[in-house]
């Protein structure tokens, strides 16, 4: 087990356990440092969340102590693929994403990185909305998402629901007119 699990004692025999971000080196206690973690202001950030994280899904508990602000909606510029229990944002589509706009702190933007596997997994970006505010949101590279299905409306929650059809392209409205 690694320094920040164990609870190791002082010279005068008390134990100390000290904050899982810290531990005491020649005793001076020093911060552990995320080599991942994308660095981060004390003020709220906003976060835009499309998937497991929506009101109602399974992973809304991380979001108890934020603020929802409301629906926001990407520019039409992403995929939205399912991968089985959740969704990914993939980058380089012609999808306008629906999802909800929350304010959050410091604490629960770290929570939520751990359960997405950022960087593993997911990464957090730092993405422009419909509105033309910014927001960060949990994003996957295209190359991690091979086969899986895109879904056509870029709404999480309509995806079991009837897909609309494509338009007909100018060869077909002429070829029906032919009939």
């Amino acid at each position: 087990m690694g320094w920040w699990g164990s609870r190791r004692k002082t010279s005068s025999g008390a134990a100390y356990g000290g904050s899982p971000l810290t531990r005491k080196i020649h005793g001076q206690e020093k911060r552990r440092v995320c080599r991942y973690a994308p660095p981060m202001s004390a003020a709220p950030h906003l976060l835009f969340v499309y998937g497991s994280l929506l009101e109602g899904e399974k992973d809304h508990d991380l979001l108890v102590d934020a603020e929802h602000l409301g629906q926001a909606r990407t520019p039409p510029r992403y995929h939205l693929v399912e991968l089985t229990q959740f969704p990914a944002l993939v980058p380089g589509g012609r999808l306008e994403v629906i999802g909800e706009l929350y304010r959050v702190s410091r604490e629960t933007l770290l929570a939520i990185d751990v359960r997405k596997e950022v960087p593993r997994l997911f990464s957090r970006e730092r993405i422009e909305l419909a509105d033309g505010r910014t927001a960060d949101t949990y994003t996957m590279r295209s190359d991690q998402t091979p086969g899986r299905r895109r879904l056509r409306n870029g709404d999480w929650r309509k995806r079991f629901g009837p897909s609309r059809a494509p338009e007909a392209g100018a060869f077909v409205r002429w070829a029906r007119k032919r009939r």
